[in-house]
């Protein structure tokens, strides 16, 4: 739901809300202090472009691809496992939680799981970038919750959001509230957390049939 950057070398693609140059292979995780001093009174700015929408697809294509290498032995499994960590994100890990219930309540195809050997993993801190996903382009990635952006935008809102980046699905900034990934476009009164019909009919097509191609490569 919140800013995206684009990272060189180390990091391929960033996605989030609005799109900004950085330079880095990890996100700065921020102390309990840097949380209570964080301002919240200015709003993250939404916008949209090309280069967003590649980066959303290669985060995408990077997780699809570091899944299909540990279910090589068992490819005819239901559902997709894509594990997390949130061990570096514990002022959300009722927001992860809650947004990981969220997902896999809505989709049959993949299936969200905390564990060990993560195919992403979350983060916490202070970044004027606000929240986004960001991907290293070797099949490993992670979630990075802004304090401020948090406090601004309906938390769980915020994590169901960016997880959806990681399941394949795009920002669209013009759509209604009940649109999950519209994300900061209808306003910070926005509360809905809840994936639409549409929304979880494309995470369910992209791992039915993404994966597939994966194994493919």
């Amino acid at each position: 739901m919140l800013r995206s950057k684009v990272l060189t070398s180390a990091l391929t693609a960033a996605l989030g809300v609005g799109l900004a140059a950085s330079l880095g292979a990890s996100p700065a995780v921020a102390t309990s202090d840097d949380r209570a001093v964080s301002p919240v009174n200015a709003t993250v700015a939404y916008a949209g472009s090309a280069a967003e929408a590649k980066a959303n697809q290669a985060f995408f294509d990077a997780v699809v691809k570091s899944v299909a290498k540990k279910r090589a032995a068992a490819p005819g499994a239901a559902a997709v496992t894509v594990v997390y960590s949130a061990s570096n994100a514990p002022s959300f890990r009722t927001q992860i939680a809650r947004s990981t219930q969220i997902w896999n309540s809505s989709v049959v195809n993949v299936r969200l799981v905390e564990g060990s050997n993560p195919d992403f993993r979350y983060y916490e801190g202070n970044d004027s970038r606000g929240s986004y996903a960001s991907t290293d382009g070797h099949g490993g990635g992670y979630i990075f919750l802004d304090y401020r952006q948090n406090q601004q935008y309906d938390s769980t809102r915020v994590t169901a959001h960016e997880t959806g980046h990681v399941l394949g699905l795009p920002d669209r900034y013009s759509g209604p509230c009940s649109e999950l990934m519209s994300g900061g476009g209808p306003g910070t009164s926005c509360r809905n957390a809840q994936p639409n019909a549409q929304e979880r009919a494309r995470v369910d097509q992209l791992w039915r049939y993404g994966l597939a191609s994966a194994f493919k490569n």
